[in-house]
Formats: C-alpha cells, structure tokens, sequence
C-alpha cells in the first residue's frame, strides 16, 4: 500500500473522529444549559445528573482531539449546530434521549469507517464511547418515561433536591494552588 493511500485512510478517520467531536461540542453545550435551568427550577437531582452527563461528553470530545492529534489532524473547535434553550423539564429527557440515540447510530457507522479503513485503535474509542452514549440514552429515556407516566407526581418528588455533585475542584487555578 502507497503512502498516499494510507494517507487518504488516515484522512477519512481524522474527518469522523471531527464530526464526531462536534457533536460532544454541542452536547457540552446543551446539557450544560439544560443542567442551569434544571438548578434553577429546583430539581437538584435532575441538574447534577445532567452535568455529570456534559462531563462524560467533554472527557469524549478530549479522547477525539487527542486521537485526532495523534494521527496528525487538528480538532475542531465548531459544535455541530446551535443548542435549544429554555426548554420545559418535560421536553429535555425525550429531546436528549433522541440526541443520544442519533450519537450511538452514528458513531456506530464511524467506527465501520475506523474498521474499513485499518484504524482498529480508533475503532476501539468509538465502541466505548459508544457504551457511555448508551447509558446516557438510557437514563434520558428513563427519566422521560417517568414524567410521561408520573407527571406532576414524579417532579415534585425531585423538587428541592440538592444539586451539588461532590466533584472535587480541579482545573489550572487549583492544581497551582498551594
């Protein structure tokens, strides 16, 4: 095999791993903002678990720049598309289990394009993002059922629920503490 064609291989990998991290960038974006309205509405267990969710989506979009790097591509910084905002509690979990059920669909053809174009490693970051959107996707779904069946009932039992993640702070400023 030529240089040039592992070349055009390797670029076909480095364009999904791409797409695929816009995607991550966008979904940062929209559970972030859906995690703030959640807080301010007062349903604290409904926020932590969507910023939980938008740390797992940026822990993704990292290992797709890494990987991208590693295969000499530059990573985009461009989310996929715009976020809604000011969404209705009972319009987030069937709209984010519909984004995460598109995530799974596509990264499972990403990682056809990883396997057909010899690049196992890639292949390999896929299938296991592809376990986390899968979790993701059910408990969106789950939630969404729940509000579906439970309504009123269901919400005013996560009312006034705490909100704080027990995350350590970390970060530049932190880690340069002390």
């Amino acid at each position: 095999m030529s240089k040039a064609d592992r070349e055009e291989r390797k670029k076909k990998v480095i364009d999904v791993l791409n797409e695929a991290r816009a995607m991550e960038l966008q979904a940062i974006h929209q559970y972030m903002n859906q995690h703030f309205n959640m807080d301010d509405k007062d349903y604290g267990e409904l926020a932590v678990k969507l910023k939980l969710i938008a740390i797992d989506e940026m822990r993704h979009s990292e290992q797709f720049a890494e990987r991208i790097k590693e295969l000499g591509g530059e990573p985009t910084a461009d989310p996929a598309g715009p976020i809604q905002k000011r969404q209705d509690v009972e319009v987030i979990y069937p709209f984010d289990a519909e984004l995460e059920d598109d995530t799974v669909d596509t990264y499972n053809r990403f990682l056809r394009v990883c396997q057909e174009n010899g690049d196992s490693i890639t292949a390999k970051l896929f299938e296991t993002i592809i376990e986390e959107e899968q979790l993701h996707y059910n408990y969106f779904s789950n939630v969404a059922e729940h509000i579906t069946n439970l309504g009123n009932t269901y919400l005013a039992n996560i009312a006034g629920t705490p909100s704080a993640t027990g995350l350590a702070p970390s970060g530049f400023v932190v880690s340069n503490q002390g």
